[in-house]
């Protein structure tokens, strides 16, 4: 209900995760001198903020790397729930449709 069902707040997350959580490691293995060091700074801050939350859980530091991962199933998720909710069934929970098509 985030996105209110609306397809274009449905690409402009995926979009979103793109840009903040992939493109970084993208331009890190395509690109030379100066994107290079740029993604390299991208992912390193992406990286040492996610690591709180590792920690926190009791995890080593290596899982914060794991980060683009969490965002490509989240937009998988994402559109697994939005391709649903557009074939009328809606998010399912115990058998039930808690999201059914409107009208």
């Amino acid at each position: 209900t985030q996105l209110r069902y609306s397809f274009l707040l449905l690409i402009a997350a995926l979009v979103g995760l793109f840009v903040t959580f992939l493109l970084a490691w993208f331009a890190f293995f395509t690109l030379d001198d100066p994107g290079w060091l740029l993604a390299s700074t991208a992912i390193s801050i992406m990286t040492a903020t996610h690591t709180a939350a590792v920690r926190f859980y009791g995890l080593a530091w290596v899982w914060a790397l794991t980060l683009p991962f969490a965002a490509v199933f989240y937009g998988y998720a994402t559109c697994v729930s939005a391709v649903r909710y557009w074939l009328g069934r809606g998010g399912q929970w115990k058998g039930r449709a808690q999201a059914e098509r409107r009208g």
